[in-house]
């Protein structure tokens, strides 16, 4: 117990004052997100474009390029999910929580491969892919990227993706050295279980609406 106490506050002693606030701001910022969404309020999106946007600067300061794409990606999808959720026919959101199709299923594993190859070349450029973090790192951004793109689309299976996003990086952002980025992730995996309850009750909720309901 005293070595793992020695290894967190070996971490803060090479660990700027400012870089510290920034990152608990980013956390604040990223939970309201996360909690946001939970509830399918579209406020998760500049919520967590602020989160988005510090973690860039805090992860290239860091030399983290995979965690430093995601989050870049995160807030250019962050901007792409905005302009979705807020799409209207009528009074109802034009796009409605539900499960993906066939083809947004092939799409998603496309996506998938492509992210997981993008991130490992960027890797190997930067002679930084030699490590099993590296590969982690890799596996957990590519989740990610499926992940908020389904979220996106208001698709009940974002949340087992994030479920196995955060469970991965809680030992890895801890092992970074970004431990309140690790106890943000365990708090972001509890939402997600819950988040996952919440989206299938609305979508049920929903589904059993009478039609003339369901088009207003």
């Amino acid at each position: 117990m005293l070595q793992i106490s020695d290894y967190v506050f070996e971490q803060f002693a090479s660990y700027s004052e400012i870089n510290l606030y920034l990152e608990l701001i980013a956390v604040f910022f990223g939970l309201i997100s996360v909690w946001l969404a939970k509830n399918n309020n579209v406020l998760v999106y500049p919520t967590g474009i602020i989160s988005t946007l510090i973690f860039v600067y805090l992860l290239f300061k860091e030399n983290l390029l995979g965690d430093m794409l995601i989050n870049g990606y995160y807030f250019i999808m962050s901007v792409y999910g905005w302009h979705i959720w807020t799409q209207k026919n009528g009074n109802e959101n034009r796009y409605k929580i539900s499960y993906i199709s066939s083809s947004e299923k092939s799409l998603s594993y496309l996506l998938f491969i492509i992210s997981m190859v993008f991130v490992i070349l960027v890797y190997l450029i930067g002679n930084g892919f030699l490590s099993t973090i590296a590969l982690i790192d890799s596996l957990t951004t590519a989740v990610f990227f499926v992940g908020m793109w389904m979220m996106a689309k208001r698709k009940i299976e974002n949340w087992f993706l994030w479920i196995i996003g955060d469970l991965i990086s809680i030992p890895l952002y801890f092992y970074k050295g970004m431990l309140f980025t690790s106890i943000q992730y365990l708090i972001f995996t509890i939402i997600a279980f819950y988040g996952l309850q919440s989206w299938r009750k609305m979508y049920s909720i929903n589904l059993n609406k009478p039609i003339n309901d369901q088009i207003k």
